[in-house]
């Protein structure tokens, strides 16, 4: 893709369009970064929002993704994207479709119906309130309703890693543990079965910090020399052992793996 215009994933919904971006975005996921660029159109509900977009987009190399809970709006969109030979993917009509001829129930055609029936949707918007709130160390005296406190250095990937336990439903706390600076004493006082230290291989701590120095286009003394990132990590487990938390490897997993062990830890 060097050299060129990423292809264009555009997501239409007569709701806000969540389940079809979260779907886009974990396909494009599997092919080189910024091979893709997804763009979402939320609450198309008319027949004629609904061509408009699609003549407005047609131009461009894209796919569409959407999810219309109205079947006349489906049905609409299967006509318009034939028409004009545009690749797309229904997301919900198919699924919709399988499990009206398994139960014989006329499904309701409710845009946003998820957000009115899942209680768990309530509870994530709330979780991941709560995780933008604490993150990085902020409103530290609001940690005795945290789920999950996670502790570590810079670029551990605490933030990244609450906010998937955020999306997952749990109200996660991050605290950076910093070279010399003592932690704040409320962490101590959280229950140390909801505390978790995050730590990697020196050495490849070491190259994610370059890379973020190489971005940010300056240098911070000693933030990625390799002594002082060891010193740094063997203070941060020092803080970990006087916690008693249960430490996590974060090197070389995805997000979704370090979230998943966590929650294993939480369930014993």
């Amino acid at each position: 893709m060097e050299g060129h215009e990423p292809v264009r994933i555009y997501i239409l919904s007569d709701s806000l369009g969540e389940t079809a971006d979260l779907v886009a975005r974990a396909a494009a996921s599997q092919f080189p970064p910024e091979t893709f660029k997804v763009v979402r159109f939320p609450k198309v509900a008319s027949a004629g929002s609904l061509e408009e977009v699609v003549r407005s987009v047609r131009e461009h190399r894209c796919v569409l993704f959407y999810t219309l809970a109205d079947a006349r709006l489906r049905d609409r969109m299967h006509e318009v994207v034939s028409a004009v030979d545009l690749p797309a993917v229904d997301i919900l009509g198919s699924a919709v479709s399988v499990l009206y001829q398994a139960s014989g129930v006329k499904p309701r055609g409710e845009a946003g119906a998820i957000r009115r029936t899942d209680r768990g949707y309530f509870q994530r918007i709330e979780a991941w309130e709560f995780a933008v709130k604490h993150d990085d160390g902020r409103n530290i005296g609001g940690l005795a309703e945290a789920e999950i406190v996670l502790i570590g250095v810079s670029r551990i990937g605490k933030t990244p890693l609450s906010m998937y336990l955020a999306f997952k439903g749990y109200k996660a706390a991050n605290i950076p543990l910093l070279p010399e600076v003592d932690p704040p004493p409320q962490l101590f006082e959280v229950d140390r079965r909801r505390v978790f230290g995050l730590v990697s291989d020196s050495d490849l701590l070491v190259s994610v910090r370059n890379q973020r120095l190489s971005e940010l286009g300056g240098y911070a003394k000693q933030y990625a020399e390799p002594d002082a990132v060891a010193r740094e990590l063997d203070s941060a487990r020092a803080v970990m052992r006087r916690i008693g938390c249960a430490i996590v490897d974060t090197g070389n997993r995805a997000v979704e793996e370090t979230a998943q062990e966590i929650i294993r830890y939480l369930e014993l």
